[in-house]
């Protein structure tokens, strides 16, 4: 079964957070992840609180390829980047169905 993670972000570093970007896609990509949206300014709340401006959907095979990739130590690295340029809530959830 699929799952999905999704991230809210608020970037404060704009330079150093290119790096994280520089470097994302082959790692995600290696786990079969795929980007299914993203917000281009802020995200449009309906309803309640929302963390940070930002929002990330992805997808992955299953929640299996989700964790081995947090978990994979050049993804870690990298992440670095992000955690020094941006506040990020992270959450993985399994699809239905």
């Amino acid at each position: 079964m699929a799952a999905y993670v999704i991230g809210q972000l608020e970037i404060f570093d704009k330079e150093r957070y290119k790096s994280y970007l520089a470097g994302f896609m082959p790692i995600f990509q290696r786990y079969d992840g795929e980007l299914l949206a993203t917000t281009s300014g802020k995200t449009t709340v309906v309803e309640g609180d929302w963390g940070f401006p930002s929002t990330v959907v992805m997808k992955f095979p299953s929640r299996t390829k989700a964790e081995e990739w947090l978990a994979d130590p050049e993804y870690r690295e990298l992440a670095e980047h992000r955690h020094k340029s941006a506040k990020c809530n992270l959450a993985v959830i399994d699809g239905v169905g």
